[in-house]
């Protein structure tokens, strides 16, 4: 009953925060809305104000310069939209001919059609009740003559037509106009005088709030400010610049395919980009229906939609990503739903804030324990690294899923890198929790199935689609790494190459024939095959084979395994031996941070020539040439 309770609360003390802030959100949005949209444009102008405080101005002045700036950017823009509308809302009536006429012919197209299939419905009537209609027809008209002269006689005398409106004067037309424009007027005055105070104070609202979170978290909280107030100040400006260049360069699209009113409708079109995914839509079809009424053909309409598209393709797909790396790190649906919920909170206002409000949260979160649960559900990344991602998917035979992902990974970075950052993590998280009892064996040789059906993906790749009609793998009692090894000698031979190469040209990566080893040489050899490097493998599980001993001076290194703290005695005598057999040849081992109860490094570092620490440490130490310091 004690735990029942202690849960409860701990639920309650989370649900009735949360609650209290969505109540403030909601009736605190006439105080918080300015706040708000000062904070985001002090984000926005504080590169120019350092810029130019680095310059010589001080920072009052540097303050006020940028401000001005932004104001007389505000007010221009303003100016011209205005007189843009009042020109729109002039020339309304000179489109109405060519509304009615689009109208008419999407009516003719759409409406019509039906009309003539029920007519000819109508036509194919009975005759018996068509007769019946004609027949009840003059009883029925005789029914409604008298009941119009009744109501002709009860009707009374139409009372006079009222006296028409007269027209407002001038000075009702500019008190309407001053009453409209107060409200707005007073909101943008609020915002900018707090834009001024909060560029001023910027260093000090940072001590001030460092010293309430408390010196215990002090570095995580200088943390989080510099993240929030330099990287995503730097992502505002970038993407203001981007949709201020966006409207202007579809203004001028408009303005040369002949639409009036450019300007307005580039302004609208580069607002409305701030609102995420629905924006773009929403002026394409503006602009749209504006030059439907414009146009009395169809020209107009596909041109400006034709023009807006291929804009939106070239700033989305090749611009955004140049700039700011084309995505905040949120989640695409995070972003809608995002947009949603701030819009139903503060209308129009919350719609053109949501993604630098929630973006602002996300950065926050990845520093703050109580918004890390935002961070998790907003981000593109869900919180796991790649190789849990791994574990996860292979854990539920997501074969397709895990090879996707791996030749994406594989387009930008080496199969070495994958293993050091992907598979050999996943491998070890699978490891442990075998060890641990939190998953059985049948769950561990799907996760060993899905490793060999990997690289066997690879490997038919390279060989062509004939490769991958064989039959489905079936793991038997061999091990993961015997397995590999098997089919890369059944596709390249039992020599696995040819043994007409240079001298020293031979990586040979020697496995003590355990299940581990086994597994992490033939990923080895892989990995450096797939470096163009002539990698080859070799278990000491098996009997001997001397029928190649004349062949020994083709190989130039020797990678053996990292030993466990428990077969170090077998590891000493397994490298005594190559060191006899190839003196000629560098001795390596790699130590990957996966296992547990490893031998000490200096013992290991005694018995060979180089200890490396990774796969790609290994490819790199290949390619540039093989030789020990």
């Amino acid at each position: 009953m004690a735990n029942f309770l202690s849960e409860r609360g701990v639920r309650l003390g989370r649900v009735v925060p949360a609650t209290c802030v969505l109540v403030l959100l909601h009736f605190g949005q006439d105080f918080l809305q300015p706040l708000a949209i000062a904070s985001m444009l002090a984000l926005v102008v504080a590169p120019l104000v350092r810029r130019l405080s680095r310059s010589g101005l001080g920072a009052t002045a540097s303050t006020l310069v940028s401000v001005a700036l932004v104001a007389a950017c505000v007010v221009w823009m303003s100016a011209v939209l205005t007189i843009q509308l009042v020109s729109v809302a002039g020339d309304l009536p000179r489109y109405r001919a060519a509304i009615e006429a689009k109208v008419e012919s999407v009516r003719e197209r759409t409406v019509r059609p039906f009309e003539r299939l029920d007519e000819q419905l109508r036509g194919a009537l009975p005759t018996t009740e068509v007769g019946r209609d004609r027949a009840g027809a003059p009883a029925r008209s005789s029914a409604r003559q008298s009941r119009a002269n009744q109501a002709a006689v009860a009707t009374p005398a139409p009372a006079p037509a009222p006296a028409p409106p007269q027209a407002p004067s001038t000075s009702d037309l500019v008190s309407k106009l001053l009453s409209a424009l107060v409200g707005p007027i007073a909101e943008v005055g609020i915002v900018f005088v707090l834009l001024v105070f909060i560029l001023l104070e910027r260093e000090s609202l940072g001590d001030r709030f460092i010293r309430l979170v408390g010196e215990s978290r002090l570095g995580t909280t200088v943390q989080a400010l510099n993240d929030t107030a330099q990287g995503v100040s730097r992502f505002f400006l970038a993407q203001a610049t981007v949709n201020a260049a966006f409207g202007v360069v579809v203004a001028a699209g408009l303005w040369l395919i002949g639409i009036p009113h450019a300007a307005l409708w580039g302004a609208i079109g580069g607002v409305l980009r701030f609102v995420p995914y629905v924006g773009v839509l929403g002026a394409a079809a503006l602009i749209a229906l504006f030059s439907a009424a414009v146009d009395p053909g169809w020209t107009l309409v596909f041109a400006s939609l034709g023009l807006f598209l291929a804009l939106e393709l070239l700033v989305a797909h090749v611009i955004e990503p140049q700039v700011y790396g084309h995505s905040t790190g949120l989640a695409p649906l995070a972003v809608i739903v995002s947009a949603l919920f701030w819009g139903a909170l503060w209308g129009p206002v919350g719609l053109l804030l949501s993604t630098p409000l929630t973006l602002c949260l996300v950065v926050v979160g990845r520093h703050v324990a109580a918004l890390e649960p935002l961070t998790i559900l907003l981000t593109e990344s869900p919180g796991l690294n790649a190789g849990q991602r791994f574990y996860q998917r292979a854990l539920g035979g997501s074969t397709a899923t895990i090879i996707q992902d791996a030749r994406a990974f594989l387009r930008r970075d080496s199969f070495a890198r994958y293993c050091d950052q992907t598979l050999l993590p996943g491998l070890a998280l699978g490891l442990a929790d075998f060890r641990s009892g939190r998953i059985d064996g049948q769950q561990l040789a799907r996760i060993q199935t899905q490793v060999v059906r990997l690289a066997e993906s690879f490997a038919t790749t390279k060989l062509g689609w004939r490769a991958r009609r064989r039959a489905s793998i079936v793991l038997t009692d061999a091990h993961v790494g015997t397995r590999l090894r098997e089919m890369r000698e059944a596709r390249l031979g039992r020599w696995q190459g040819k043994l007409d190469v240079p001298s020293g040209s031979i990586a040979l990566c020697v496995s003590s024939g355990s299940d581990r080893d086994e597994l992490l040489t033939e990923l080895l050899v892989r990995a450096l095959n797939d470096a163009a490097i002539d990698a080859r493998s070799v278990s000491m599980g098996e009997p001997p084979d001397r029928s190649a001993d004349d062949k020994a001076q083709l190989v130039g290194t020797v990678f053996v395994t990292y030993p466990p703290q428990d077969a170090f005695a077998a590891w000493v005598a397994l490298t005594t031996e190559f060191r006899a057999a190839l003196p000629h040849a560098v001795l390596a081992t790699i130590r990957l941070p996966l296992d547990h109860a490893l031998a000490s490094q200096e013992e290991v570092a005694a018995q060979v020539d180089l200890v490396l620490h990774s796969y790609a440490e290994a490819e790199t130490f290949m390619l540039e040439g093989g030789k020990a310091a």
